[in-house]
């Protein structure tokens, strides 16, 4: 195992909008073999997952009037809000793919990190959280190319919540699917659960921490490194312009259809957005915070033009391999969600 320092002529680099791009540089471009490990803090910024809807998921004119970046990721997952207390984490596998998908390991060595820091009740939950107390702290995506994956997430270290709670405006058949009937209620920072002896730590401090008790070593100077060069900058910069940094892969475009749909099942929420003309399927678009191999556009296709009836629906679902192209989710959940019956 390594670290890949993401640093820029030995400065951190806080730009979300790069900070969350290099992934798809370092599996699909760089391809490091073997297990490697990126840690960054980010400015302001809300990150979208891969499929998701943000003008469903964020308080856009709040973010646009304190300018706050609006980030889309490579993976799944859901919405989440990053500033300077805020630690994000990447492990990046070239090779063996074999854990992809198994969110325990993935968290598991920022649990250690943290029992060893006297917080017993911190643990893996759920699809792809971290909890202390059952608060969660940290939500995790993985993204897949061939034969590597990145998977990683956020740590709320000393997070502003009000800020968080006002540009985030999360599905609210997520939150009554958990029981829960505030933001509020299901998040807390790190730092209020660390013993006194440490209440003074920054969040560089912690993460500084997190990375020596990850690779076990006293200093980071002792974490065998690679260090992104020109050549490397160069390929992420062209990126940035061609993709990452415009308002087409950022934003996205609402449709704005008459009909929304969304459940909360347990591979995340699962959301239609679609018209209906002379009783067919006119166009329809599909979002989510689920995590896939596949394309949602085969599903979308298999659906345009069908008959708005449960049987002609249900029939065009069972085309599709909805498992590798969504997650695994029946066609009669589906249909029942299309048709209003969930």
């Amino acid at each position: 195992m390594f670290l890949i320092d993401t640093s820029r002529h030995g400065k951190p680099v806080y730009s979300a909008m790069i900070n969350q791009s290099l992934d798809a540089y370092l599996i699909n471009d760089l391809r490091l073999e073997g297990h490697g490990l990126i840690c960054y803090i980010n400015d302001p910024a809300v990150i979208i997952g891969r499929h998701q809807n943000a003008y469903a998921e964020v308080n856009l004119p709040y973010l646009k009037q304190h300018d706050i970046q609006l980030v889309r990721r490579t993976s799944g997952g859901g919405a989440v809000y990053h500033d300077r207390g805020n630690i994000i984490f990447e492990n990046i596998v070239v090779g063996d793919t074999t854990d992809f998908r198994d969110f325990q390991k993935i968290g598991a060595p920022i649990v250690a990190a943290l029992h060893d820091l006297g917080v017993a009740g911190a643990e893996v939950r759920g699809r792809n959280d971290m909890a202390i107390d059952g608060k969660k702290f940290s939500g995790m995506a993985m993204v897949k190319a061939n034969n590597a994956y990145a998977a990683g997430g956020t740590i709320m270290f000393d997070l502003d919540e009000t800020v968080a709670r006002t540009v985030l405006t999360p599905d609210s058949g997520k939150l009554e699917s958990k029981g829960i009937k505030s933001v509020d209620a299901r998040i807390t920072n790190v730092k209020p659960h660390l013993p006194a002896k440490y209440q003074a730590w920054t969040s560089e401090d912690f993460k500084n921490y997190l990375l020596c008790h990850i690779f076990g070593v006293e200093k980071l100077a002792d974490i065998p490194t690679y260090h992104l060069t020109e050549a490397d900058w160069a390929v992420i910069d062209a990126r940035q312009a061609s993709r990452f940094a415009t308002d087409e892969w950022n934003f996205g475009q609402n449709p704005g259809y008459e009909h929304y749909v969304s459940h909360h099942f347990p591979i995340g929420t699962v959301a239609f957005n679609f018209n209906v003309v002379d009783r067919h399927i006119s166009e329809i678009k599909l979002f989510g915070d689920f995590f896939i191999t596949g394309n949602p556009a085969v599903i979308e296709a298999a659906l345009q033009g069908v008959e708005y009836h449960a049987e002609a629906i249900k029939a065009a679902l069972s085309t599709v391999d909805i498992e590798h192209n969504l997650s695994p989710v029946s066609v009669d959940d589906l249909t029942a969600l299309i048709m209003r019956m969930l």
